[in-house]
C-alpha cells in the first residue's frame, strides 16, 4: 500500500480513482476504508487530501455513497471528488435505486425471505461497521446533489462497462442499481 501522502501519477497518465471497490484493475488506483488485497490507499471517501487538486481524470464509486450520512458526509465526499477531478473529468456513481427497491419491497406477492433480502439491499448487509446504508437515492435526488456540487452532463446509464460489481446487480430480472455518469464543469 502506498502511504496516503505520496499519491501521484507515476507517468504522464492521469490518475483513475476507484473508491470503495474490491476489484483490482490495471490503470486504476484502488481506495478503500479497509485494508484488503490489492487496495492501494486505505482511507475514507470524505478525505481525498492525498490527491492534489485536479490530479484525477476519472472517479468510479460503486455502492459507496449510500454508506454516508446525507446531511454532511455525502456533501463532503462529493466536494472532495469535485476538488480532485480535472475540469471535464468523469465521475461514475452507482447506488441502490431506492425507487426500484421500494417497488419490489412493496409487492404483496414477494415471499418474506426475498423481502428480507431486499431490505438488506436498502439498509446494507450490516456485516461490519462500514456496511450500513445511511441514505437512499432516486435519479432526481442524486442528480440534484451532483448538480449542486458542480457536476454537469448528468445522465443515467445502464452499465459503465468497467467492473463486474454491484452496479450490475439484478433482482427478479431487474437491475437494482442506479448508475449515473457526469463530468466536472
Amino acid at each position: 500500500m502506498t502511504p496516503a501522502n505520496q499519491i501521484t501519477s507515476t507517468s504522464n497518465k492521469p490518475i483513475r480513482l476507484h473508491l470503495g471497490g474490491h476489484d483490482v484493475k490495471e490503470g486504476w488506483t484502488l481506495m478503500n476504508a479497509q485494508p484488503r488485497p490489492g487496495v492501494d490507499v486505505v482511507g475514507l471517501v470524505t478525505d481525498l487530501s492525498m490527491f492534489a487538486n485536479g490530479s484525477v481524470s476519472e472517479v468510479y464509486a460503486s455502492h459507496v455513497y449510500e454508506h454516508l450520512g446525507m446531511r454532511q458526509e455525502l456533501h463532503t465526499a462529493l466536494k472532495e471528488v469535485a476538488r480532485v477531478l480535472k475540469t471535464g473529468g468523469i465521475l461514475r456513481v452507482a447506488v441502490p435505486d431506492l425507487e426500484i427497491l421500494m417497488k419490489i419491497f412493496a409487492d404483496p406477492q414477494l415471499p418474506a425471505e426475498q423481502r428480507q433480502y431486499v431490505q438488506m439491499m436498502i439498509c446494507g448487509g450490516q456485516i461490519d461497521e462500514y456496511d450500513f446504508h445511511k441514505c437512499g437515492f432516486s435519479f432526481d435526488l442524486l442528480g440534484s446533489c451532483l448538480h449542486s456540487h458542480g457536476f454537469v452532463n448528468i445522465q443515467r446509464v445502464q452499465s459503465f462497462g468497467l467492473f463486474e460489481d454491484t452496479s450490475l446487480k439484478m433482482f427478479g430480472g431487474v437491475c437494482i442499481s442506479l448508475n449515473m455518469q457526469c463530468s466536472k464543469s
